[in-house]
């Protein structure tokens, strides 16, 4: 445990501010697009499209989060869920399973923390309530399956797109998108999460348990199914990183080596079989010579 925690230490820290930084952002752009005083509700009295510009501004923080350098050190989970699915995968070790899932909490109660410190009346009035996600009107079993649904195809895609060879570098793209749709289309169902952390850094600043078992639960569940149907048609899982494309030093179980071989073998055979049919149709019998032209003057 203490030679994790004294070797490993910069990973977890980053965790932590990726969640916080989220949760941040999360508390400023819902108190800018949906505090009764802000002139956003004026301009844009649509709640759809005031929560489509909120799911935009989160999408685009989970893309720089993952992008960030922070990301790139650490592997961008910000998720106990995805931490628990990668562990589950022999991505990670036990120890720094257990300080990543402890980083991500902290980090999720530092950030709502840091916004109340400077805007709590703003924070904690009932349109924006401490960004808090709840049930909603339909009930606590919509709200849980709803959760279970985005949380299973984020973590399908997730590792799909993460062990593609030429897409695997644009894997927090793929999730930054399905952030930004879940929260345009899923958030009136559960207040979308998928995330244990980010859900009770809400709720412990602004007491709001209400439901907060879905949040532990649903997202669990959820990625490891998919980690589960995930193995049965594919065996490699390549890295714990969302984005490993870079020169920081990974702690995981790391296979990317082997993705970037394949990557690059497929650019090689993708050149070779366009040279070959380049060189096919300049020495295919009966085709035309390439036009010449004689300049004179």
């Amino acid at each position: 445990m203490l030679r994790a925690l004294k070797e490993h230490w910069p990973e977890y820290v980053c965790e932590a501010a990726e969640l916080g930084l989220f949760m941040i952002s999360a508390g400023l752009f819902t108190i800018l697009l949906f505090h009764p005083q802000s002139p956003a509700v004026t301009f844009l009295p649509d709640p759809f499209m005031r929560r489509m510009c909120v799911g935009i501004a989160m999408g685009g923080t989970a893309i720089a989060l993952v992008f960030s350098p922070l990301g790139k050190r650490s592997g961008a989970h910000f998720n106990p869920a995805v931490t628990l699915t990668f562990w589950r995968l022999g991505k990670i070790k036990n120890w720094d399973t257990l300080f990543y899932i402890l980083a991500q909490f902290i980090g999720g109660i530092a950030g709502v923390f840091l916004v109340s410190l400077f805007a709590r009346m703003a924070l904690s009035h009932p349109a924006v309530n401490y960004v808090a996600t709840l049930p909603g009107s339909r009930g606590v079993g919509v709200a849980f399956l709803a959760e279970f649904v985005i949380a299973f195809i984020l973590m399908s895609v997730v590792l799909r797109v993460s062990n593609t060879p030429h897409l695997a570098r644009f894997t927090g793209l793929f999730a930054g998108a399905l952030v930004a749709i879940y929260i345009t289309f899923e958030a009136p169902l559960s207040g979308m999460s998928m995330n244990p952390a980010r859900t009770f850094g809400s709720a412990f600043a602004g007491h709001l348990w209400t439901g907060l078992w879905i949040y532990f639960i649903a997202p669990v569940l959820a990625m490891q199914l998919a980690a589960s149907l995930y193995l049965r048609r594919d065996s490699i899982v390549c890295c714990a990183k969302l984005h490993h494309h870079n020169s920081f030093r990974c702690i995981f179980n790391c296979r990317f080596r082997d993705l970037l071989a394949r990557e690059q073998a497929a650019a090689a055979a993708g050149a070779e079989a366009s040279n070959s049919a380049r060189k096919l149709t300049i020495h295919q019998p009966g085709s035309t010579p390439p036009a010449t032209t004689t300049l004179s003057r």
